[in-house]
């Protein structure tokens, strides 16, 4: 079956550091776009960042530009989300998902309804 797991969440202090991981099984994460979303309580979900199928190309939104870093470890079937320079703003269950908005070798983090496949979420909270 086709799954995603991630990993790597937990408690950290502000200005600290995680590293998420995304891990498929039954397909190669190569063959397809992914986007990272997180949604904390009482919030929508929201994208955060994406890598696409091709050519490279990632997306971040503005409030995590420069600290947040999106990579693919394809030999691993792996997606990482490296989280520097953390803030209780950043505090919510993230997500990995398959299938993001690709084209020309950039993407977005906007799915459509019945094609992309979610992972079950890892949680991260950022509090002193």
């Amino acid at each position: 079956q086709v799954r995603l797991v991630e990993s790597g969440g937990g408690l950290v202090q502000p200005g600290g550091s995680l590293r998420l991981s995304c891990t498929a099984s039954g397909f190669n994460l190569a063959s397809t776009s992914i986007g990272w979303f997180r949604q904390a309580p009482g919030k929508e979900r929201e994208g955060v960042s994406c890598t696409s199928r091709t050519m490279g190309g990632t997306y971040y939104i503005n409030p995590v530009k420069g600290r947040f870093t999106i990579s693919r470890d394809n030999d691993q079937n792996t997606v990482f989300l490296q989280m520097d320079s953390l803030n209780p703003e950043d505090t919510a269950v993230y997500y990995c998902v398959t299938e993001v908005a690709d084209a020309h070798g950039e993407c977005y983090p906007i799915v459509t309804p019945g094609r992309s496949t979610w992972g079950q979420g890892t949680q991260v909270t950022v509090s002193s």
